[in-house]
C-alpha cells in the first residue's frame, strides 16, 4: 500500500418581499427597514438571510438585489457574496468575468476571502488566462493577514514551483502557520513535509502527529495517511486495528486510496476478521474510481474466487483497467493469462 498525499484546493434585479418565518420574522423585519433605509449592513444581512433560506423562503434573485445595494455602496463583505453568487450561478447565469469584477472590488478593500478567490480563478485559468504570479499575488495577500486556506494555498504555490521559484522551506513555512490555526488540510500536508524531509528534517513522529490532528478533524486524507502510519509503524507503534479504524473512517468519506486499503486489511486478515467479500467491497467502491491498485485486486478476487465467483473474464477486464494506467503488476497479470489486447 502507498500513502498519498493532498498537495493537494456566482442581474436582473427587483426587490418583492418573501415568505417569512415567525420565528425570525422581527429579525427579518429589523433588517429589511434597514436596508430599505439604504444601510449596506441591513441589505448584507438580509441577503444572506435569502441566501440562506434561513427564517425566510430561500431566494437567490432576492439575495442577489440586497447583496449589490450593498455592494453597490462599497461593502465588501456584499461584494463578495454578490461575485461569488455570480461565480457559482446562483440566482443569473454564471459569469467568471463578472465575478472576478466584485471580487476584485472587495479584495482591493483587503477582503481575505475575497483575495484567495482572485488568486484561485489565476490559477485555474479557467474562465480568464492563467496567470501563477497573479494567483501568488493575492494568496499572499490574504495569507499576510492570517487567512488559512491562502495559506495552504501558497504554500503549494511554493512547492509546485508555480508563480514562484520551487522552495519547500517557505512552502513548510506557510503549511505551518495554516496548521496552527487548526486547518486540516494544511496539518496533513505539514505532516507529508515531515514525512518526506521536504523544507525540515524528515521526522515521522512529526509527520503521524500531524496526520492524526488532520484526521481527528475529519479530513479525508489525514485519516488514509494516519492509518497508513500505524499499518507500517512509521512514528507510532504498528497497530493493525487502528490503521482499519482510520482507513474505514476515510473510506466512509469516499476516499480511493483508504477504500483500497481497507480492501487489503480484511483481505489480509489484520486489524479486522478475515472477509473476502467485504474486501471485494471496498476494492470494488476503490475500483470504480479509478484507483488502479484497487482495479488490479479486484482482477486478483475475481481470478481466485474469493469473495465473488470465479471468473476470468472479469479478472482479465479488471487487470486491463490497472495496466491501461501503468500498474506493471496488472499487465504481468494479464501475460499471464493470455487474455487478448
Amino acid at each position: 500500500m502507498r500513502v498519498f498525499i493532498l498537495l493537494l484546493a456566482s442581474l436582473g434585479l427587483f426587490g418583492c418581499e418573501g415568505q417569512h418565518d415567525s420565528g425570525k420574522e422581527p429579525q427579518i423585519n429589523v433588517y429589511l427597514d434597514q436596508a430599505r433605509q439604504g444601510d449596506p449592513t441591513g441589505q448584507l444581512k438580509l441577503g444572506i438571510l435569502y441566501e440562506q433560506g434561513n427564517g425566510i423562503v430561500q431566494d437567490y434573485k432576492q439575495a442577489m438585489y440586497w447583496y449589490h445595494k450593498a455592494a453597490e455602496q462599497g461593502n465588501a463583505d456584499a461584494q463578495f457574496h454578490l461575485g461569488a453568487m455570480i461565480d457559482e450561478g446562483k440566482g443569473v447565469f454564471k459569469n467568471r468575468i463578472e465575478a472576478m469584477k466584485w471580487y476584485r472590488k472587495a479584495a482591493e478593500q483587503g477582503h481575505a476571502k475575497s483575495q484567495n478567490n482572485l488568486g484561485a480563478i489565476y490559477e485555474e485559468g479557467k474562465g480568464v488566462p492563467q496567470d501563477y504570479t497573479q494567483s501568488v499575488y493575492w494568496y499572499r495577500k490574504a495569507a499576510e493577514q492570517g487567512y488559512a486556506k491562502s495559506q495552504d494555498n501558497l504554500a503549494l504555490m511554493y512547492l509546485g514551483g508555480k508563480g514562484v521559484p520551487q522552495f519547500d522551506t517557505q512552502a513548510f513555512y506557510w503549511f505551518r502557520k495554516a496548521a496552527d490555526q487548526g486547518y486540516a488540510i494544511s496539518q496533513n500536508n505539514l505532516g507529508f513535509m515531515y514525512a518526506k524531509g521536504k523544507g525540515v528534517s524528515k521526522n515521522d513522529t512529526e509527520a503521524a502527529y500531524w496526520y492524526r490532528k488532520s484526521a481527528e478533524r475529519g479530513n479525508d486524507v489525514g485519516q488514509s495517511n494516519i492509518g497508513y502510519m500505524y499499518y507500517s509503524g512509521l512514528g507510532v507503534p504498528q497497530n493493525d486495528t487502528k490503521a482499519a479504524y482510520w482507513y474505514r473512517k476515510s473510506a466512509e468519506q469516499g476516499n480511493a486510496i483508504a477504500q483500497s486499503n481497507l480492501g487489503v486489511m480484511y483481505y489480509q486478515g489484520r486489524g479486522v476478521p478475515q472477509n473476502y467479500a467485504q474486501a471485494f467491497y471496498w476494492y470494488r467502491m476503490a475500483a470504480e474510481q479509478g484507483y488502479a491498485s484497487a482495479q488490479k485486486n479486484l482482477g486478483v478476487l475475481f481470478e481466485e474466487g474469493k469473495g465473488v465467483p470465479q471468473d476470468n473474464r472479469q479478472a482479465a477486464y479488471w487487470y486491463r483497467k490497472a495496466a491501461d494506467q501503468g500498474d506493471e503488476a496488472a499487465q504481468r497479470k494479464l501475460d499471464k493469462m493470455g487474455a487478448a489486447p
